[in-house]
């Protein structure tokens, strides 16, 4: 079922950067930022055989991929900053998240939100979430977008640059990143259920003794 999909999103990848340009490579990569999980490493590395073939130039099309997670990640920031913020603030203790766990986010984004927005551009699955969460801690908006687009940008050159050497088997590339999304995916859902265990048995501790 997911190779299907996969399958289905790489020919509208392809379709679309083909027929777009750098437009597509902007849109895609766009979507791809706004919490949205189109696959960049379809994305990039296709971009990056276009290089091979002539048709576009390597600078320009990871310039093209990091403008476009930029805009897409104005959007999921923008969106964590003003609902997402406001609905943890209101209904958090409902997922077991308090009103000061989110002032701790906001210190921990005024002292490291540039490493770790630029880190995150850098690591699968990740990368496409990091904006939401530091738009509901209020990360200053001109680090936010330097480090965001920066980090991006190292990123798309790299697959571009796999996809450009790759060439014709450009594709072969999209199964390996799968994997290791899967493997994000599953150490993240790990980390998430030992957090909620350990607050819930937090909870529970403090309602025994009471």
């Amino acid at each position: 079922m997911a190779d299907k999909i996969l399958t289905s999103l790489s020919g509208l990848i392809v379709a679309t950067i083909a027929s777009l340009g750098y437009g597509g490579v902007i849109l895609m990569m766009a979507i791809e930022s706004a919490c949205i999980p189109l696959p960049s490493e379809v994305i990039m590395p296709f971009s990056g055989y276009l290089v091979s073939t002539g048709r576009f130039s390597l600078h320009m099309v990871a310039i093209a991929g990091a403008v476009g997670c930029l805009l897409g990640s104005y959007g999921a920031y923008y969106v964590g900053a003003s609902g997402g913020r406001w609905f943890l603030l209101r209904y958090g203790k409902w997922v077991l998240i308090a009103p000061h766990e989110v002032e701790t986010a906001d210190r921990f984004f005024e002292r490291w939100g540039g490493p770790a927005v630029f880190f995150s551009r850098l690591l699968p699955v990740v990368r496409t979430f990091i904006a939401f969460p530091a738009g509901v801690a209020r990360m200053r908006i001109v680090p936010f977008s330097i480090y965001t687009i920066v980090g991006s940008y190292f990123w798309c050159l790299i697959l571009a640059y796999i996809g450009m050497k790759l060439g014709q088997h450009w594709n072969t590339l999209g199964p390996y990143f799968h994997r290791f999304d899967s493997v994000i995916g599953a150490l993240l859902l790990i980390g998430v259920a030992l957090v909620l265990y350990n607050r819930i048995r937090g909870i529970s501790s403090g309602h025994s003794v009471q």
